[in-house]
């Protein structure tokens, strides 16, 4: 977004400790990430030890956000921090509403594409120092991005501490009930021809690192223990999501923001499953945690 005061630096060179530990994976820096930004197309897999592979969808997150994105956005609320933004498609589409965002990825190559579509973007973890902590309206955690630090519990205590009072966290859960904590690989993978994919020769491999994987009903039980209340869920193009409050806002607001106890879903096919992701602001107040950035 562009700004009315100082722009957000697009990156940030200087890495200081950070304010809650926290892991970084490396593999989201690795070449084979990288480069399935920069053409827009995978095969890329997230591989457990047993060797089960898990497939991101990276033609999606490089593409426009479709339909259900633009769902999410609907419910965006205030200046909007999108947690491991990948290559943009949410910053492009907040832009584009007139909204105040930005995006945060470990991964130069995803600040690089979310800087080109013109979004802000810092090179940064979630765990290190952000601007505007405690100030943030709304935070996202998409397309698997729950993952991160594969500590449930320390990413949703990180993430309210960015949050204003009674800010709200819009996360996609897995489509099945599932509460896992792994250490995957990054690969870069064919079909060998057997029906099973395997690590492809152009694969480069950092080495493990921590992951999780949340369905609905496991993110509501980590979320209650870490003092978040639900503030709705639903689901749209085959994929689930969970809206939370950081402190007990009302249910006459949450309603207000079409955002309620129950579960809706669409008749749209599923999409693929994925695990990571995208957003941006415009004309921030001086207020405003983006032009503090």
């Amino acid at each position: 977004m562009s700004t009315a005061h100082r722009a957000v630096p697009r990156t940030a060179p200087a890495r200081t400790a950070p304010a809650v530990t926290g892991p970084t994976p490396p593999s989201w820096c690795a070449d084979p990430y990288a480069d399935a930004l920069r053409t827009g197309r995978g095969p890329l897999f997230l591989r457990r030890a047993d060797g089960w592979l898990l497939p991101l969808d990276v033609e999606r997150w490089c593409a426009r956000a479709d339909e259900t994105d633009l769902g999410v956005v609907e419910h965006c609320e205030g200046a909007v921090l999108d947690i491991g933004c990948g290559p943009g498609r949410l910053v492009a589409a907040l832009c584009a509403r007139g909204g105040r965002a930005l995006g945060i990825d470990v991964s130069e190559a995803a600040v690089a594409h979310t800087v080109g579509l013109g979004g802000q973007a810092l090179h940064r973890s979630v765990f290190e120092p952000l601007p505007g902590e405690g100030r943030w309206g709304t935070a996202l955690l998409m397309d698997g991005n729950l993952g991160i630090g594969g500590d449930p519990y320390t990413l949703l205590e990180r993430v309210a501490q960015l949050l204003v009072p009674g800010g709200l966290l819009l996360a996609e859960t897995a489509p099945v009930d599932i509460d896992e904590r792994v250490q995957v690989h990054l690969v870069h993978a064919a079909d060998n021809g057997s029906g099973r994919a395997g690590e492809s020769d152009s694969g480069a491999d950092e080495g493990p690192f921590p992951w999780a994987r949340l369905g609905t009903p496991a993110l509501l039980r980590h979320a209650a223990r870490a003092g978040w209340r639900a503030a709705g869920q639903w689901t749209a193009g085959g994929r689930s999501f969970v809206a939370l409050r950081s402190r007990d806002h009302g249910r006459d607001h949450d309603r207000d923001h079409g955002l309620d106890r129950t579960t809706r879903s669409s008749a749209e096919p599923p999409n693929s499953t994925a695990v990571i992701s995208s957003q941006r602001a415009a004309n921030p107040s001086p207020e405003s945690p983006v032009a503090d950035a």
